[in-house]
C-alpha cells in the first residue's frame, strides 16, 4: 500500500507562516489585498474562487472579486488591469485562465504589473523561473508540487522525473524547478508514443493531463512516486485526478490524492505570494 502524500498538512503549515507574516505586516500598517478577475461563470472558476476567498479570510488577506462579462474586449480588460496596477491598496492580481478565445492572452500577460503578478503570468516572472531565480513569484501549481516533495523529504538530486504536461502553466516551469534541484527531467505529453515506457522507468512521475483516471497500474511500478496534478470529473461526476487512484494505490510507493493533494497546496502558495507582494510594496 502506497504512502499517501496529503497536501492538507503541507497547506496548513504554509498558512500558519502566512498568518505570522501578516501580523508582522500590520506593524507597518500594511494589509495584503488580492484582486480576483474572473470572466464569465465557469463552474470550475467559481469553485476555485470560493476556495481562495475562504482561505484569504482564514489567514487575514482581504480579497475582492471583479466579475466581468466574458464577452469583454481585450482593450477593456487591459483598462481594468491597468487600474488595478495603479491601485496602491491592491497587493496582488489574479486573472483566471484560460481566458475566452477572443481575448489576446499575450497582451494580458504583459499588462499585469510584475510586482503584483501573484500567479506568474508576466514574461519577466516566467523568465526568472527559467533562469533559476526562485525568490520571486512562481506559477502556483508547480510550486505546490515542489512544496509537497520538499515537505515529505523526497530526494530529487540524481532522480529521473517524468512530467506528463508541456504547458507554460505547469510542465515547463516545473521542469525548471526540478532541474534546479539536480533532477533529470523528461517532459512527455498526450502525443508521446509508448508513454508507459517513460513513466515506468522514472523515479517520480508528475501527471497533469486533465483526463480523469487515465493512468492505471500499467504506467507505474512498485517504486513509483506519483504526483497527480490533474483535476477533472469522472464518468460519475466525481472529482478525480489523472490517476486511477483505487487501482494504483496498492502498487506504487507514494502518491498524492485528488482531492486533498496538490490542489490544496496551490491555494496556500498563491496566498503566500500575495503576502510577498505586499511586503515588497
Amino acid at each position: 500500500m502506497a504512502d499517501v502524500l496529503k497536501g492538507n498538512i503541507v497547506a496548513n503549515k504554509i498558512k500558519e507562516q502566512i498568518k505570522k507574516d501578516i501580523q508582522n505586516l500590520k506593524q507597518f500598517n500594511k494589509i495584503p489585498r488580492l484582486a480576483i478577475v474572473r470572466l464569465g461563470y465557469n463552474p470550475g472558476d467559481i469553485s476555485y474562487e470560493k476556495s481562495i476567498i475562504k482561505n484569504c479570510d482564514n489567514v487575514g488577506i482581504e480579497s475582492k472579486v471583479y466579475e466581468i462579462d466574458e464577452n469583454i474586449k481585450t482593450e477593456e480588460l487591459v483598462e481594468l488591469i491597468e487600474k488595478l496596477n495603479k491601485d496602491n491598496e491592491i497587493s496582488g492580481i489574479l486573472v483566471f485562465r484560460p481566458l475566452p478565445k477572443h481575448i489576446d492572452e499575450d497582451v494580458i500577460r504583459n499588462v499585469i504589473s510584475p510586482k503584483k503578478d501573484v500567479d506568474c503570468m508576466h514574461p519577466l516572472n516566467l523568465e526568472n523561473i527559467f533562469e533559476g531565480k526562485i525568490d520571486g513569484f512562481a506559477p502556483c501549481t508547480p510550486k505546490a508540487a515542489m512544496e509537497i516533495l520538499n515537505y515529505y523529504s523526497i530526494p530529487l538530486e540524481g532522480k529521473n522525473v517524468v512530467i506528463v504536461n508541456r504547458s507554460m502553466v505547469v510542465g515547463k516551469p516545473l521542469a525548471m524547478m526540478l532541474l534546479e534541484e539536480n533532477a533529470t527531467v523528461t517532459i512527455c505529453h498526450s502525443r508521446t508514443k509508448n508513454l508507459s515506457e517513460f513513466t515506468k522507468n522514472a523515479d517520480i512521475v508528475v501527471v497533469a493531463l486533465g483526463n480523469a483516471k487515465f493512468f492505471d497500474e500499467s504506467y507505474f511500478t512498485e517504486k513509483s512516486i506519483v504526483i497527480d496534478i490533474g483535476v477533472s470529473l469522472d464518468e460519475n461526476g466525481k472529482l478525480s485526478g489523472d490517476v486511477n487512484y483505487d487501482r494504483v494505490l496498492s502498487l506504487v510507493d507514494k502518491i498524492t490524492p485528488v482531492p486533498g493533494g496538490v490542489g490544496s497546496v496551490t491555494t496556500s502558495v498563491l496566498l503566500r505570494q500575495v503576502v510577498l507582494a505586499c511586503k515588497n510594496m
